[in-house]
């Protein structure tokens, strides 16, 4: 369900604004689409994981939240990430 440490650095070092970049909106806007993107796969075959499932609500409602910052803020920085990871809205 979590992802590697390989990956996370892969998705930091994609995402990063600058060197050492982890706290970016950016790069925990792709960090957080990775965990929901595996949770949901998990709940896919574990349909009663409520647990998890909880889990997942409140990932999604803190990417949306960051989302919804980047957007107030720098709509151009929004739709770069929003289209980088291929987000609906």
């Amino acid at each position: 369900m979590s992802i590697t440490a390989e990956r996370k650095q892969q998705l930091i070092s994609e995402f990063a604004l600058k060197k050492d970049d982890t706290g970016s909106p950016e790069v925990q806007v792709a960090i957080l689409s990775e965990r929901i993107g595996n949770l949901t796969e998990h709940l896919k075959t574990h349909k009663k994981d409520f647990h998890s499932r909880r889990g997942l609500l409140m990932m999604v409602g803190l990417r949306r939240r960051l989302l919804d910052y980047l957007k107030k803020t720098q709509v151009k920085r929004y739709e770069q990430v929003i289209k980088r990871l291929g987000l609906r809205r």
